[in-house]
């Protein structure tokens, strides 16, 4: 094996080079390359749909076992963007497809842009990076010390909007509970963990998934979310479990946020922020400018966020919600498959 970049390898199968980052302990597999070749003047929400249909190998092979595991989450750059002023465009891949916002990955896609050159020309103090999400296009701001990214990075998000409030929804082995949908991005639900009997900061983290993907599963049936812009953005990602504490206060507040397959994401969550900001603006228990700091239930992991200023979407009314978070490199790897290999494509136990 000496001297080969490569083991052998199907060279039908596609080999995935890849930056490894995480951002307040959720791992990011970053693939600058792509999963594939986008078709040519296609819109991002264009390519989501074919990656989906066509390259979903690429995606298990990528995020699933035995090169990933359950809590796996991804991005794969896609080459220009259609979006005049947007520096690049990303997909966000998770363990069970595709999501249309994260805020953890745009955190660490700002620090990548510049120290691999694929965006604009670094300068200091901060650095403005606009990356296309499938949602829509995210400005990062990132710290430039004129020979490297540093952190924090933050984000300013695309329109965030309450999509119901107080909306009561029946929980099979729970009862009937009252909820907030969110859009952050992605459409959440939120509630306390304690209208479920639990306790996000001391209730086992199987319980809390298990509470939370219920609540998913019911609102989903219960609730249709709309979206002005596209009906691809149309739909529940998931559910944010809270400590309760949503009036304005300088002590941080905790969530865990379960999405996709039961995924648990170990940071605060970038978009969930972003959705839970916008809910308690509406809700008129922050304004603008007030900055509330979030903290993971999981690993402890610390976000900020704020509105900054009022937006429309549609017919809502809706905030633009900075984000600011830490995100890390952790290495490169490149990814392999034989044709042979029963398991090429991945598995995942549950």
């Amino acid at each position: 094996m000496s001297g080969l970049e490569l083991p052998p390898h199907a060279a039908a199968l596609p080999v995935l080079r890849a930056v490894e980052m995480h951002t307040g302990g959720e791992p990011l597999r970053v693939v600058p390359a792509g999963l594939g070749p986008g078709p040519e003047g296609a819109t991002l929400l264009e390519r989501r749909r074919r990656a989906a249909a066509e390259l979903d190998h690429a995606r298990r092979l990528l995020l699933l076992e035995p090169r990933g595991h359950r809590g796996m989450y991804g991005a794969a750059l896609v080459g220009r963007s259609e979006l005049p002023g947007a520096h690049l465009a990303a997909l966000f891949l998770h363990g069970a497809g595709y999501s249309a916002m994260c805020g953890h990955a745009v955190l660490a896609l700002g620090r990548l842009a510049l120290d691999y050159g694929l965006g604009p020309a670094p300068c200091r103090p901060e650095t403005r990076v606009v990356i296309h999400c499938p949602c829509g296009p995210v400005t990062a701001f990132v710290p430039w010390d004129g020979q490297r990214s540093r952190n924090p990075v933050r984000f300013h998000s695309m329109p965030a909007f309450a999509a119901a409030a107080d909306l009561t929804v029946d929980v099979p082995g729970y009862g009937k509970v009252v909820l907030d949908i969110g859009y952050g991005g992605a459409f959440y639900a939120f509630l306390s963990a304690e209208k479920l009997g639990l306790d996000v900061c001391s209730s086992s983290v199987r319980d809390l998934v298990d509470a939370a993907t219920a609540v998913t599963e019911a609102v989903k049936k219960q609730f249709k979310p709309h979206h002005p812009d596209s009906e691809d953005l149309a739909f529940i990602y998931g559910t944010i479990l809270t400590d309760g504490k949503d009036a304005f206060s300088d002590e941080p507040t905790t969530n865990i946020c379960v999405f996709g397959d039961a995924q648990v994401d170990r940071s605060p969550t970038g978009s969930g922020v972003t959705a839970r900001i916008a809910l308690q603006y509406h809700k008129r228990l922050i304004k603008l400018g007030q900055t509330r700091t979030f903290r993971s239930s999981t690993t402890g992991s610390l976000f900020t966020g704020k509105a900054v200023e009022e937006a429309k979407c549609g017919d809502y009314t809706a905030v633009i919600v900075e984000v600011s978070g830490e995100a890390f490199y952790t290495g490169t790897a490149i990814y392999t498959a034989e044709e042979e290999d029963p398991l090429k494509y991945g598995f995942l136990i549950k």
